[in-house]
């Protein structure tokens, strides 16, 4: 692709789309090409606002985007959605031979996430899926404490995803909350916070989890803890809720082990707020600078996401979260929901659901 710039066309313009915009236009070497949304008012607005050519269905874009003529030609497209419909956009961009990123979570089973990396890698093309909260400063820190193996033996790894989102939230879009197109608090609020856990600590050998529908007029639950047992004989616990009175509270991790101790809480893992080792390493004098103030749970993550996407389609560097990476999460996520209805121990890894 040499140094030509990455065009790049926008399925979905509702809430995250706006940090999708930003990126791409604060990373040098991307350039946005075109957008599509099926509410034909709100893709008019995104086209307008961002300069380019809109598209009120999948099908009219990608005839746009591809073959000689292209009247709005792109080389990505980003997947904003609703999460249930993220892998059939994905597998259709795909075979219209275009890279593919998408949002969290890159599916809704574990059978439309296999059928979205066959279909990318069948097509040869790079499947991409949005995980920025590893690049946030403090927690690339904290893998690295991991790696080096600072933590000795990891005894217990907690998050904690406790959020304030109102019934407005849901009633604005009737998709969220629903088991079809969205699932709950910790399918979509929490996804990032379980790749972490499982990203830093490694693979989950079991689940026992419970789960609720509290206060939100939802089908999925809007509350749910999960205790995860990991094949290194660690233990996990995943607390999430997002009736958190009066606004977002805490989205954190904390990582205990015999020789380190560390939590990076704030509202979206991006401060550290306990950091201690027995051995001093030189990454103990980079801790003040790593915190960061996101104007928003989404943080600052998705340029440094997109710069790794560049970076990767030309040739450059390793994907940070390509789909059988970004599959993992998913199948702890599904492995909580199996063991709260049945009421119990899920092993990993799960059939394929």
């Amino acid at each position: 692709m040499g140094q030509l710039p990455v065009r790049v066309g926008l399925i979905g313009c509702g809430r995250i789309s706006k940090n999708h915009f930003e990126a791409i236009r604060n990373v040098e070497g991307l350039s946005l090409a075109a957008v599509c949304d099926t509410d034909v008012e709100r893709a008019q607005r995104a086209g307008a606002e961002q300069g380019v050519p809109w598209f009120a269905t999948l099908g009219e874009m990608l005839q746009a985007g591809t073959g000689p003529g292209a009247s709005a030609p792109f080389d990505l497209m980003s997947v904003c959605t609703p999460s249930g419909l993220h892998a059939q956009h994905g597998c259709a961009a795909a075979a219209a031979g275009k890279h593919v990123l998408t949002e969290k979570p890159m599916a809704l089973s574990l059978s439309q996430a296999d059928a979205l990396v066959q279909a990318c890698d069948a097509a040869g093309v790079h499947l991409f899926v949005v995980k920025q909260n590893r690049l946030n400063p403090p927690i690339q820190l904290l893998k690295r404490a991991v790696d080096k193996g600072r933590f000795g033996r990891i005894y217990l790894a907690n998050v904690t995803v406790r959020w304030q989102r109102p019934q407005e939230y849901y009633d604005v879009e009737p998709w969220r909350g629903t088991w079809e197109f969205d699932g709950g608090a910790i399918m979509n609020q929490a996804s990032h916070y379980v790749d972490l856990i499982q990203w830093l600590v490694g693979p989950v050998e079991s689940i026992v989890a419970k789960t609720a529908t509290q206060a939100r007029r939802i089908e999925a639950e809007d509350s749910g803890v999960a205790v995860l047992k990991f094949r290194s004989g660690a233990l996990g616990v995943i607390e999430v809720n997002v009736l958190t009175f009066p606004k977002n509270l805490e989205g954190s991790i904390t990582i205990l082990g015999e020789k380190g101790s560390v939590k990076i809480g704030g509202t979206a893992v991006n401060r550290v707020e306990h950091w201690a080792f027995a051995d001093y390493d030189d990454d103990d004098k980079l801790i003040e600078a790593s915190n960061t103030n996101p104007p928003t749970v989404y943080g600052f993550g998705h340029d440094g996401y997109y710069r790794n996407v560049l970076a990767v389609l030309r040739g450059e560097a390793k994907p940070e979260t390509d789909g059988r990476a970004g599959r993992k999460s998913l199948e702890i996520i599904l492995g909580i929901y199996e063991s709260a209805r049945t009421g119990r121990e899920v092993p990993i890894p799960l059939r394929s659901m």
